[in-house]
C-alpha cells in the first residue's frame, strides 16, 4: 500500500492512493491538463484510474473532478450533499455513487471508510483507507475535532492531517475578519496546535508516516506546522513529510 500526493493547499489538492493493482484520486481541484501532469510526476496515467473519490464541493477539492472523469470514463463517489451541491457540473460522468458518511465500502482492492467533519460545506467527509492488513489516515477540512473522528483515525500506520495555519499569523493578517472568523472557526480548518493536540490523542502506536497537509500559503509555515507535530511525537523533524502546493509530496510505502 502506498500514498502520494498531487499537490495540497487552498489552490487544489488530490490524494492518490495504491493498493495491488487499484488506485483511487481523493479529490481533485486541478485543471485537466495539470492533474495529467503531475499524474505523470507519480508515474501514473489517468487511464490507471479506477475512480475519484470527493470530500466536499468546494473548488480546491472538486473544481477538476468533472473534466477528469469525463475524459476518462471515471465513476465517482461522493456524498448525497455533495453530489446536490456539485449537481450543476457533473453531467456527462458514466457513473456517480452516492456514499453514506457512515458506511464502509470496497472499490477493487482498497478499504474505504468515510466519516463526516465539521466544515462548511453541505455533507463533507474525510476518509480512512485500507488494505486489510494497513490503514491510511486523511484529515483535511475540518474546523475541529469530534470523538468519532479521533475514534476512526486511532491506530492508523499512516496519517495525512491538515494544519491549515498559526492562529497569530491568521488573526495578524491580511485576511477580512470575516475571512478570519470563517477560517479559524469551528467549520473552518485546523490550525497546527489543533492538529497537534489531535494527534496526542490518537493511538499512535502503528504510525509510520506523518504528513502535514493543507498549509496555508498566508498563515503559516512548514516549520512552525513541523515544530507543533514534532512536539507530540519527539521525533526528527525530517520524519514529518510537508505537502506542498506546487509539489505534493511523493510515494510514501506503508509497510
Amino acid at each position: 500500500m502506498r500514498f502520494a500526493s498531487l499537490g495540497s493547499g487552498s489552490e487544489g489538492n488530490a490524494l492518490l492512493v495504491e493498493v495491488a493493482g487499484t488506485r483511487l484520486l481523493m479529490d481533485c481541484g486541478f485543471g485537466l491538463n495539470d492533474s495529467i501532469a503531475r499524474l505523470a510526476r507519480l508515474g501514473i496515467a489517468a487511464e490507471q484510474l479506477g475512480g475519484i473519490l470527493v470530500t466536499h464541493e468546494h473548488g480546491d477539492h472538486s473544481g477538476g473532478v468533472a473534466r477528469l472523469a469525463r475524459k476518462f470514463g471515471l465513476p465517482v463517489w461522493l456524498t448525497h450533499g455533495t453530489r446536490r451541491s456539485l449537481s450543476d457540473k457533473l453531467s456527462g460522468i458514466e457513473r456517480i455513487c452516492e456514499i453514506d458518511p457512515h458506511q464502509p465500502f470496497v472499490i477493487g482492492d482498497i478499504e474505504i471508510t468515510p466519516y463526516p467533519v465539521p466544515h462548511d460545506a453541505a455533507e463533507p467527509v474525510q476518509f480512512v483507507f485500507g488494505d486489510g492488513a494497513r490503514r491510511l489516515g486523511v484529515l483535511t477540512d475540518a474546523g475541529s475535532s469530534t470523538p468519532h473522528i479521533e475514534a476512526v483515525l486511532a491506530g492508523c500506520d499512516a496519517l495525512v492531517l491538515e494544519c491549515n495555519h498559526d492562529s497569530d499569523m491568521l488573526m495578524n493578517g491580511d485576511y477580512p475578519w470575516s475571512l478570519k472568523q470563517r477560517v479559524g472557526g469551528r467549520f473552518g480548518h485546523l490550525n497546527n496546535r489543533d492538529a497537534a493536540a489531535i494527534l496526542s490523542r490518537l493511538d499512535r502506536s502503528r504510525l509510520q508516516h506523518l504528513v502535514a497537509a493543507h498549509l496555508s500559503r498566508s498563515n503559516n509555515t512548514a516549520e512552525l506546522a513541523v515544530a507543533e507535530l514534532v512536539g507530540v511525537l519527539g521525533c526528527e523533524t525530517g520524519w514529518v513529510t510537508v505537502a506542498t502546493q506546487q509539489d505534493g509530496f511523493g510515494w510514501c510505502e506503508i509497510s
